[in-house]
């Protein structure tokens, strides 16, 4: 049997290093997504909904393109039921930074799974609490000056600058900075697909 490819329906680095760190090589499709918020839908059905559609969004770019498997994914940051995503501008960052001082948020970020060939798909949603500092609006402006939260859920990045604001996690770091590595073998799994022989053949040999 002939493994399918693996095709990445994100524009973010992050994602595309975390899969690459597994030995990985995925083809990056952008999806075509707006990623607008919708009334009085839950954190974890919102990051469902986008995930779910810039996996479709990048399956019809890649057109008639069958053998693959293409991996979309959604972060946001939540808390008091707000749903952050990513800022807009300075004074956004700076609002959600504010925001998210001196207390515990949680971060979830839906992955879907979507076969080209036969339509099989798998969806989960992972959580990850996260512990901030309570910094002062000096350290705001300095972390929002450095860039680094600009294109990041919640302006910040935890595997960079950010984690200077942060006490500590409970959960998942992976599925912090972007993709929850953990649950990949199951949803892999659930589109009958083995991960393992994926590295094995990305890799140009079995594994040791």
């Amino acid at each position: 049997m002939t493994l399918p490819g693996l095709v990445l329906a994100s524009t973010s680095p992050r994602r595309a290093e975390l899969l690459l760190g597994l030995g990985l090589k995925a083809r990056i499709v952008v999806p075509r997504v707006e990623e607008a918020d919708r009334e009085d839908e839950a954190p974890d059905e919102h990051a469902l909904r986008l995930a779910l559609a810039k996996t479709r969004a990048a399956m019809e770019r890649l057109g008639d393109s069958p053998g693959n498997v293409v991996l979309g994914a959604d972060t946001v940051v939540t808390t008091g039921g707000a749903i952050l995503g990513k800022p807009r501008n300075a004074a956004d960052a700076l609002r959600m930074l504010s925001l998210l001082r001196g207390s515990t948020h949680d971060v979830l970020t839906a992955v879907c799974l979507l076969r080209t060939d036969d339509g099989r798909s798998a969806s989960a949603v992972e959580r990850t609490r996260v512990h901030f500092r309570s910094y002062d609006d000096r350290t705001i402006r300095r972390y929002i000056s450095t860039g680094e939260g600009r294109d990041k859920a919640g302006a910040y990045g935890i595997q960079g600058l950010g984690s200077l604001l942060t006490l500590g996690i409970e959960g998942s770091w992976t599925n912090v900075v972007g993709l929850p590595l953990e649950i990949l073998p199951d949803l892999f799994s659930e589109v009958a697909v083995e991960l393992w022989e994926m590295i094995e053949r990305d890799a140009g040999s079995p594994l040791p």
